[in-house]
């Protein structure tokens, strides 16, 4: 089964994430299907972008949301488009 969660990569005590589409039985660093955004907690504010399509097309084929994810998706989707 597939799974949108957080890839952890920057340096010691700087994290941060790219939120990935990857086998769930696979481990955090591996080899991902697709990259469909990113989250940069450490920036005031923080720092979320997502393709809300491709996420949304990758859960249309079965793939769930981490917990976080799933949070991130829910705050970006409220998000107001700026023109």
């Amino acid at each position: 089964m597939m799974t949108l969660r957080l890839m952890r990569f920057g340096a010691k005590s700087k994290p941060a994430y790219r939120i990935v589409v990857v086998d769930s039985k696979k481990p955090r660093e591996t080899k991902v299907k697709e990259t469909i955004g990113s989250y940069n907690p450490l920036k005031d504010p923080v720092e979320v972008t997502l393709d809300l399509d491709k996420a949304k097309f990758w859960m249309d084929k079965g793939a769930k949301p981490s917990q976080t994810v799933k949070s991130l998706i829910e705050k970006v989707s409220k998000t107001p488009k700026l023109s």
